[in-house]
């Protein structure tokens, strides 16, 4: 799948720069493509659509974010089953960083009950939803970045 069929769109990151209430931040990924291609991606081997346990997210830069004020990099939901992409799209470094710090801080003032939600849609119908608690992110290299990445306390990765 191409990574132009797919739109990302962010809700509740603005708090943070405001001090207004906390809100869980959202991200929609919106499919524009065959859907049972992309259903495919997102079923396991016991042929049910994957869980939020069964994915991960992350964030692959493809240049140096703090010396590139431009830096874009990849968003990747893979299968943690198979290591498997089931997408990737690219996005504004910034733009993802700062999502990443809304989940930071929600964290820290939520009950825990996940950081952040995806929802991934095929034309704006809903597919699967998942709250997460990690989001990580790699430099250029492919070398995790821990202080930007949000980890969960108490997981060793």
């Amino acid at each position: 799948m191409r990574r132009d069929y797919f739109e990302l769109t962010v809700e509740h990151i603005d708090w943070v720069e405001t001090d207004a209430d906390p809100a869980k931040p959202h991200v929609y990924i919106d499919f524009h493509g065959q859907e049972d291609l992309l259903r495919e991606r997102l079923t396991g081997t016991d042929g049910e659509l994957l869980d939020a346990g069964e994915t991960d997210v992350a964030f692959r830069l493809q240049s140096d974010h703090e010396r590139d004020s431009e830096a874009t990099g990849v968003v990747g939901v893979t299968n943690r089953h198979t290591g498997d992409f089931v997408l990737e799209l690219n996005e504004s470094a910034d733009d993802v960083l700062r999502f990443i710090r809304a989940a930071r801080e929600y964290g820290r003032a939520s009950d825990g009950d996940g950081r952040y939600r995806v929802e991934i849609d095929v034309d704006g119908d809903p597919l699967v939803t998942y709250e997460k608690e990690t989001f990580l992110v790699y430099d250029a290299e492919g070398n995790l970045l821990r202080h930007e990445s949000l980890i969960p306390s108490g997981v060793e990765l």
